[in-house]
């Protein structure tokens, strides 16, 4: 029987430049003749750091999100793109991300979770729902409906909005069945996305104290997360 590979996960002591320079010469060269050569660098450059920052942020998170779970052997996503419904053919992802899905729901698009990317200018760092399913919509406004005092709470503080601003998402072009137009939430209630984001520079990845930035972040996203997934408990 083959004996599982163990890795040894590096201390976080930020992205090097390298691992950017790679990524921008992987968005250029984005083809399995360049890439897979180069497979090597991809793991010591930019996957071997991943798992050193999830590492650490879950040691920094588990204090106030304890209920998700920072695995690295599963946080990471796999860097090949799967093209089977896309009209971009190109096999690889240019920036390297990581989900943490809420308690232990599956990692997909219609999971509450925490989320983050690091890419050619950017760290990027969401939570909340990407693609909620039909029953999840109907279930999160009712739950809205029930309790808006609970909802306002959390979107009305002020490092909430600081951060954020406000919800993202598309919306549905017109009011919900049984809503009226005149409802002072009106606007919550026709979103089809329930998410935040925020955006660092891309100089923060490179920064030792980066797993503290990003769970200040999260630590602010959690009220939504656990306000998601309570509606979704409810009935």
């Amino acid at each position: 029987m083959k004996k599982a590979t163990v890795i040894e996960i590096p201390d976080f002591k930020g992205f090097s430049p390298e691992a950017f320079r790679f990524l921008r010469s992987l968005k250029k060269n984005n083809r399995r003749e360049w890439f897979q050569p180069r497979k090597e660098d991809y793991q010591r450059l930019v996957h071997l750091p991943m798992m050193g920052l999830i590492m650490e942020l879950g040691e920094v998170c588990r204090s106030f999100a304890p209920e998700v779970p920072f695995n690295p052997q599963r946080n990471i996503l796999r860097v090949y793109r799967d093209t089977r419904f896309s009209k971009d053919k190109t096999p690889y992802k240019t920036f390297v991300g990581a989900s943490f899905p809420y308690g232990n729901f599956p990692k997909t698009v219609d999971s509450t979770g925490l989320y983050m990317q690091i890419e050619p200018g950017e760290v990027f760092i969401g939570g909340g729902l990407w693609k909620p399913s039909s029953l999840q919509l109907r279930k999160i406004r009712q739950f809205m409906l029930q309790d808006p005092d609970a909802f306002l709470e959390i979107i009305e503080d002020k490092n909430f909005k600081k951060h954020f601003g406000s919800i993202q998402g598309e919306k549905l072009k017109t009011t919900p069945r049984g809503i009226s137009p005149d409802h002072p939430l009106v606007e919550y209630l026709r979103l089809k996305q329930f998410f935040i984001s925020i955006s660092l520079p891309e100089d923060a990845a490179l920064k030792k104290d980066l797993p503290k930035k990003i769970a200040a972040e999260f630590k602010l996203m959690m009220p939504l997360l656990r306000w998601l997934n309570k509606s979704q408990r409810m009935w």
